[in-house]
């Protein structure tokens, strides 16, 4: 009897603990521009989830990425901390991961909240994108992959979606292969003809083997091409379950179905204990896909058609919390990893990117329309529903916020760049814990935004801004994505100060004339700049071009047949999460 007692006493408390731990589902979109959903104000594109969603909660104004780039943006969201301290901020052109067999990636000592969380006794899983690197020295060692970082169970793409995933949408490689293989190929057809016309001439004989030597570049070259062509795609778009491939190449063919299902499976499987549920979507990156339900649907093309297959995917979610009454013990935070990636245009001139609303540039640079992002926070009978919150905010908030609701102290050998957004979101204060918030390009600090107490002005100085082009354009055109140092930017002394809360459009820059106080506020943004960089430490560049080069050894592949990487074994039902 004693024994059958305590066995009840340990189930009632252990119902309790559960029942006190709030769950969580963190909805992240691709290149979601802020102007997209209809919530923020667009009248075409159809969205009824998540503006279901925002009606239900907090919708944030001024939530702002942590960085204009997926890889980055994604580690400050995972850790709440700018990526410039872990090392996932890049001192060059390229600032994400392009292979899966890359050594760099999300450093095994860093803490994100999946890791608090599973200490806490919850449940976790990510599904969807990750792109924060796989393995370090070996392909068995998944250093960087998710289920290393405190997610029970994983299933999705470790890489990017991507226009080489997809057969004819193209490659992001395009201008590589116009400086790597195609200006080589001309020189050597040029040197060839020259070495002709001038033994034509009489004026100089090339050995045979000249000739024979040229022919062979030629060839090298154009192999590698083919080769990279013909390999790239089962190589880096593939998918996996856990730390196994279950289909290389990744198939487009219902694939945002598959990924739903097996969240929704994982809410019923775990609903009665807390849970985490980060649901990445591939949507809105390049290349653009949807099923036979949504394909030709829209009223924006290829791009509204996966944005409302995504929105479909957000009310699945929603729907299943609500059968499984669950709605009410659950935060539900729906964002963007980055602005809209304006530059997306075919060479048939269809527009593949979205919409940042009445804000300046987009993904890859620090204009307003390239961090400011969707930020909906639902939790019923917790957050007042229907409020919309315009204090600067950070997807690197969701950290601590996650952290203290499920328990778990922070991290206190680590500066923590993200605050909790509790108290704002229930109203019990008026202002962001952010007084100061500072932009990244890269590793280059771009940006510095100000929101003095005690006032309502929000300052935004510039130390250097993308040139546009061509001349006149909202983005930089010519190189697919803006680039942040030497002759691609425009470096600004005195900085360039905008007051976003009059000119969110950042169309007016101030002046020691229109504004009065105008250098003791770049004075003040300044030497908090510099406090800020005090308290930076070198890392290990995780983006160094050692670090992002492909590594042979480390390629993941699903059968023994050289580089052929060929299978599938998806379960179209997606019914295998935990």
């Amino acid at each position: 009897m004693m024994t059958l007692l305590l066995l009840l006493l340990f189930l009632c408390e252990t119902q309790s603990w559960a029942a006190s731990k709030p769950n969580f589902v963190l909805l992240m979109a691709d290149d979601l521009g802020i102007g997209d959903p209809g919530c923020y104000g667009n009248k075409t594109l159809r969205t009824p989830n998540i503006d279901r969603l925002a009606r239900g909660g907090v919708k944030l104004t001024q939530h702002l990425a942590a960085s204009p780039l997926c890889t980055p943006s994604r580690a400050a969201f995972m850790t709440g901390r700018y990526p410039v301290r872990s090392g996932m901020a890049s001192q060059s052109q390229v600032g994400v991961f392009l292979f899966s067999a890359s050594s760099g990636g999300l450093p095994p000592s860093e803490i994100t909240f999946a890791k608090l969380l599973k200490d806490q006794g919850y449940s976790t899983a990510l599904i969807g994108k990750w792109h924060l690197g796989i393995s370090c020295h070996d392909p068995g060692d998944f250093c960087h992959h998710p289920t290393s970082h405190g997610f029970d169970y994983f299933h999705g793409l470790p890489l990017t979606n991507m226009r080489d995933c997809k057969l004819g949408e193209g490659s992001v490689f395009t201008a590589a292969f116009r400086l790597l293989v195609l200006l080589p190929m001309q020189l050597i057809a040029l040197a060839l003809l020259t070495l002709v016309v001038l033994k034509w001439l009489g004026l100089f004989r090339a050995p045979p083997c000249a000739f024979l030597f040229l022919f062979l570049l030629a060839t090298l070259l154009l192999g590698l091409l083919l080769g990279f062509l013909h390999y790239f795609r089962p190589l880096n778009c593939f998918l996996m379950r856990n730390r196994d491939i279950t289909q290389q190449p990744m198939s487009y063919d219902n694939l945002t179905q598959r990924l739903t299902a097996d969240a929704a499976h994982f809410l019923r499987r775990n609903a009665e204990t807390p849970f985490l549920l980060v649901l990445s979507f591939l949507h809105m990156h390049t290349a653009l896909f949807s099923s036979k339900d949504f394909a030709g649907k829209s009223q924006h093309g290829s791009y509204g058609d996966a944005a409302e297959e995504m929105d479909w995917s957000v009310g699945q979610i929603l729907d299943v919390l609500d059968e499984l009454k669950l709605a009410n013990n659950t935060l539900v935070y729906f964002s963007s990893d980055q602005g809209a990636h304006v530059e997306e245009v075919t060479v048939k001139g269809e527009v593949q990117g979205g919409s940042n609303g009445i804000y300046k540039g987009g993904k890859a640079n620090n204009w307003e329309g390239g961090i400011r992002v969707p930020g909906i926070v639902r939790w019923p009978g917790v957050i007042q529903a229907g409020l919309e919150i315009d204090e600067p905010t950070s997807n690197m908030d969701i950290f601590p916020t996650v952290a203290k609701l499920a328990g778990s102290p922070l991290p206190q050998d680590r500066v923590i760049d993200g605050r909790d957004l509790m108290p704002l979101l229930q109203m019990r204060t008026q202002r962001s814990e952010h007084e100061f918030l500072f932009h990244y390009c890269n590793s280059y600090l771009n940006a510095v935004r100000w929101h003095p107490p005690n006032s309502t002005s929000i300052w935004k100085a510039f130390f250097f801004t993308p040139k546009f082009s061509p001349e006149g354009a909202n983005g930089c055109f010519d190189t697919h994505v803006c680039f942040c140092y030497g002759q691609y930017v425009t470096y600004h002394d005195p900085p360039l100060l905008f007051e976003i809360s009059r000119d969110p459009r950042e169309r007016n820059p101030l002046t020691p004339t229109s504004e009065p106080r105008f250098w003791e506020i770049l004075e003040a943004m300044q030497e908090a700049a510099a406090r800020h960089a005090r308290t930076l430490q070198d890392v290990p560049n995780q983006l160094s071009l050692g670090n992002l080069m492909w590594k042979p050894w480390l390629q993941l592949c699903c059968s023994s047949l050289g580089l052929s990487c060929q299978c599938d074994r998806e379960d179209q039902d997606g019914r295998h999460s935990p």
